[in-house]
């Protein structure tokens, strides 16, 4: 099998309610999503995909939707204020119905991936994001 990945960077905030120690305070992440693709065959220029086609489709929903935003969980109490200010400032929260750990957001991201990639004859096969330079969560399908 021959696959591709594009990378894909955003920067964002977000909490966990309940964490056990400091990430229960709001705070920020440089996140960055390794995308992998493969599809049945190559096409006429020998790729999987354009790296552009992942760009321009994810990359452009991961701007729109959560690029200098907020990710948070729809029933965190202490997000009521945060999403006041964000929606002031033209950056309106994106709700999770779980808590917006890594391993939530990528599984939210291969929804979106998939989704916006459906008609390329692709398949997305992973997608790590890495929430720290030292901290990671993989999606696989």
């Amino acid at each position: 099998m021959l696959t591709c990945t594009r990378r894909i960077e955003w920067d964002a905030m977000h909490r966990i309610p309940r964490h056990e120690s400091k990430c229960r305070a709001f705070h920020g992440h440089r996140y960055v999503a390794e995308i992998t693709c493969d599809a049945p065959e190559l096409d006429d220029r020998g790729r999987v995909v354009d790296f552009g086609v992942v760009k321009e489709r994810v990359g452009g929903w991961v701007d729109q939707h959560w690029d200098h935003t907020a990710i948070l969980m729809r029933t965190d109490p202490e997000a009521a204020p945060v999403a006041e200010a964000n929606a002031r400032l033209g950056r309106p929260v994106y709700w999770l119905d779980q808590p917006p750990t890594a391993e939530v957001i990528v599984a939210a991201l291969a929804v979106v991936a998939q989704e916006l990639l459906a008609d390329t004859g692709v398949t997305v096969v992973a997608i790590r994001l890495w929430e720290t330079p030292n901290g990671s969560a993989e999606w696989r399908r």
